[in-house]
């Protein structure tokens, strides 16, 4: 089979590197793709959000199967256009993408469908905001309420900077058209952890639970970011947890969405808090969760490709997982979430047997591998405990030649 995967960054890569292990794959193409994905797939010059020309290039290439890494050309409607012209997509309609694309959206859709979240509130005018504020106190979290590549949430934990996220998002428009509203929300305490689903209207196929690391500095320190590390399975979420959180928010939200008359099919992903209450949604994510897809992809021993047809057929595709602790790193651009350079050269590194390394924002220039992303690499391991995987990871960021220009946390796991 033909298979196509749209995007370019360290999530697109781990589905790439899982289907070309498909011996049913007979030719792997990325759009645009980077400079690791370029190793397995044929890269087409392409936009992620160019659906014309992506259609264009799945007609002349006899395309069996297109898989959407990226948010914004699902809110594009991607999957729409592909159905209409009778490609198949795996990917959720633009319809179905709003639980993602709007969280204010998403925090009505879990209160009529009693689906367990934090208390919130929505605001467009910042003083009726900053009032609300006032009255509730600190901590507490601000959202942006459209896309913002992961960066859209403050949790303020002094009023001073609940009130700063307020003036930066409603007044500044620090976000443009996606922080025009805003949701205001009671700050959640506990453990954090994502569990994302395979999904095709009423069926929901959990995979295992992982855990990421949004904040930029060690010691969860510095601004969120879209992920700095993260590892899979979760020890602390038990097989109680997971039944709870697959009936009570994976499988009430693909039934409200059915109800919605929005089914939905593709990736679901839930990032939960597991509060002294039990577990509650922070967000919603319509596409597979980046750092957590390159955790937990690597420990999937079922063939990719059958997974995703399987699913789309409405058959239980059986999901398997090895018996093992995936962890990775990100290596990120000097200044990220905040200005960087690109075009960095990117430093070698030496690998040992059961290591990985995941490229997100690479690009080939004048032959040479060079950044093009806030976050550059992810470098991967899989062993048989935490521990072990941890230390295979910081054993091979050791080994880096040159981290000019570069930085990465330094405990990734620790709060495991």
């Amino acid at each position: 089979m033909n298979v196509l995967v749209i995007g370019k960054g360290g999530r697109e890569h781990s589905i790439i590197m899982k289907l070309a292990e498909s011996e049913h794959v007979t030719n792997l193409y990325a759009a645009p793709g980077n400079g690791g994905i370029a190793q397995h797939a044929t890269c087409i010059d392409s936009n992620e959000t160019d659906i014309d020309k992506l259609i264009d290039f799945a007609r002349s290439n006899q395309i069996d199967l297109t898989v959407v890494g990226p948010e914004n050309p699902l809110l594009d409607g991607i999957a729409d256009r592909f159905q209409a012209e009778d490609l198949k997509v795996f990917a959720p309609t633009k319809e179905a993408a709003l639980l993602e694309g709007s969280k204010s959206f998403a925090k009505e859709f879990m209160e009529k469908y009693d689906i367990p979240t934090a208390g919130y509130a929505t605001f467009t005018d910042p003083e009726a905001a900053k009032n609300h504020i006032k009255e509730k106190g600190a901590p507490i979290v601000i959202k942006a309420d459209g896309l913002a590549a992961g960066k859209g949430v403050v949790v303020a934990e002094t009023l001073e900077d609940a009130l700063g996220a307020v003036d930066s998002m409603l007044v500044a428009k620090e976000f443009a058209d996606a922080g025009e509203t805003i949701v205001i929300e009671e700050c959640l305490v506990g453990k954090e952890f994502s569990l994302m689903a395979f999904v095709h209207e009423g069926n929901v196929y959990p995979m295992i639970p992982a855990r990421d690391h949004k904040r930029a500095f060690d010691n969860d320190e510095g601004p969120n970011t879209g992920g700095m590390g993260a590892y899979a399975p979760v020890e602390d979420i038990t097989s109680d947890i997971m039944a709870y959180t697959t009936r009570e928010v994976l499988k009430k939200t693909a039934d409200g969405m059915m109800a919605e008359g929005r089914p939905f099919t593709g990736i679901l992903y839930a990032g939960l808090m597991q509060t002294e209450d039990g577990p509650r949604v922070i967000e919603f994510n319509t596409r597979f969760g980046d750092p957590e897809t390159q955790v937990v992809l690597p420990l999937l021993q079922n063939d990719l490709l059958h997974v995703f047809l399987d699913v789309l057929d409405g058959k239980d595709p059986q999901l398997q997982w090895e018996d093992r602790v995936a962890l990775g790193v990100v290596v990120a651009s000097e200044g990220y979430p905040g200005s960087y350079n690109k075009g960095v050269r990117i430093p070698e590194f030496q690998q040992e047997k059961n290591s990985y390394i995941i490229h997100a924002g690479t690009k080939i220039a004048s032959n040479n591998l060079v950044s093009d992303g806030g976050r550059v690499l992810l470098v991967g391991a899989k062993e048989s405990s935490i521990g072990e995987a941890k230390d295979l990871v910081y054993r091979t960021l050791g080994t880096l030649n040159d981290t000019e220009g570069f930085f990465y946390r330094k405990d990734i796991g620790e709060q495991s």
